[in-house]
């Protein structure tokens, strides 16, 4: 029988045993942090209801289909009891700063979080490697590996494991080390110990408000994702509203105003790890060379990428919008003149709006 077997009554000093050891494995692993939490989601449930019956979630329509299995974690996984949350840092070292990514119009903003290595596969590896190495030092228990990859309140859960707080644009934020990382989770069926949940410090703070680019933090701890970049450039499949384009300006895919204006991002941590590294210079690539990627080109240089779930033509009608935000160079109106018949009509409406709003300026400097 399994010290920890679940079927039995586990001993309180067996529970926090494993708890301690869990903590010490997870930052063996990589993680920079591991915390324990019960399932009472009470109070989020009800904010998730509210938002979901507002409809802020856009065309996610999985987030409705999946109903309260994600403020439940036992009825996502029967008999869950605890869950582990981790975090893992993700700023890359050597990666172009952001703002003066974003302050060159001719260049692609890449959310800082997709530059390297897909962060599903490397956090899924690494927590089953940690609840395998749960299950060699105490026995056989029923668990679940989650990287936002099911319906799982993930920031709430690790809100209440003493990760961090949700602050007012909807990240986690850890006083000593900001909000720049990523979280995962097992759910397990045993009878662990839970931390202290962490409290709020974002105080009077609303730089992330006035920062976000489309006012998609519409009020404080509320965000709209139909509003948001990351959403659009991510999430949303065919045309990208038009009143959001011009404020996309040069972000093709997702958007880190919100964390890049965070007073406690001061604190943030370079991420040790080699797989968050920006890969094909993708942390300041030119727009136009960007755009020049055909499909096979696209698929090549985001193996092993976040970026490749959005497709090439999302990404090519990202990068239109972009370069119809950009200085009217010719490199840049070429760009978009090779793109006008396009076969995806989606590309070609937007290279069409992009080669519009040249036209427009080129007018209003006569």
């Amino acid at each position: 029988m399994s010290v920890l077997d679940p079927s039995q009554r586990v001993r309180p000093d067996v529970a926090v045993r494993c708890a301690s050891f869990a903590k010490q494995a997870a930052a063996g692993l990589g993680f920079q942090a591991l915390g324990i939490s019960s399932i009472d989601l009470t109070e989020d449930e009800q904010h998730l209801v509210r938002w979901l019956a507002a409809g802020r979630h856009g065309e996610m329509d999985y987030m409705q289909r999946h109903g309260l299995k994600r403020s439940r974690p036992d009825h996502l996984v029967p008999g869950t009891l605890s869950v582990l949350s981790a975090r893992m840092d993700y700023l890359p070292e050597g990666a172009d700063e952001a703002e003066a990514v974003l302050g060159d119009a001719t260049l692609g903003y890449i959310s800082r979080y997709a530059l390297g290595r897909d962060y599903h596969k490397v956090l899924r590896q690494r927590l089953q490697l940690l609840a395998e190495r749960l299950t060699a030092e105490f026995g056989q228990f029923g668990y679940r590996v989650f990287t936002d990859s099911a319906p799982v309140l993930e920031k709430a859960l690790a809100r209440n494991a003493g990760l961090g707080w949700i602050g007012k644009h909807s990240n986690l934020i850890d006083s000593r080390t900001g909000s720049w990382f990523f979280l995962g989770e097992i759910f397990t069926d045993l009878p662990l110990p839970c931390d202290v949940p962490s409290t709020n410090h974002c105080g009077s703070c609303t730089r992330c408000l006035t920062a976000c680019p489309t006012t998609a933090i519409v009020a404080p701890y509320q965000v709209d994702a139909r509003r948001c970049i990351s959403y659009l450039t991510i999430e949303l499949d065919g045309t990208i509203p038009t009143e959001f384009r011009a404020a996309i300006g040069n972000r093709i895919y997702g958007c880190d105003d919100c964390q890049l204006v965070c007073p406690w991002n001061k604190f943030a941590k370079i991420s040790a790890e080699p797989d968050f590294l920006a890969r094909h210079s993708l942390d300041r690539q030119s727009l136009v060379d960007l755009f020049a990627w055909d499909e096979a080109t696209f698929l090549t240089r985001t193996e092993g990428s976040a970026i490749r779930r959005i497709g090439h033509q999302r990404w090519l009608r990202n990068i239109a919008i972009a370069l119809g935000n950009a200085p009217s160079h010719n490199d840049i109106l070429d760009a978009l003149m090779r793109r006008q018949n396009d076969p995806s009509d989606t590309v070609r409406e937007h290279v069409a709006w992009a080669i519009e709003q040249h036209r427009k300026r080129d007018l209003n400097s006569v």
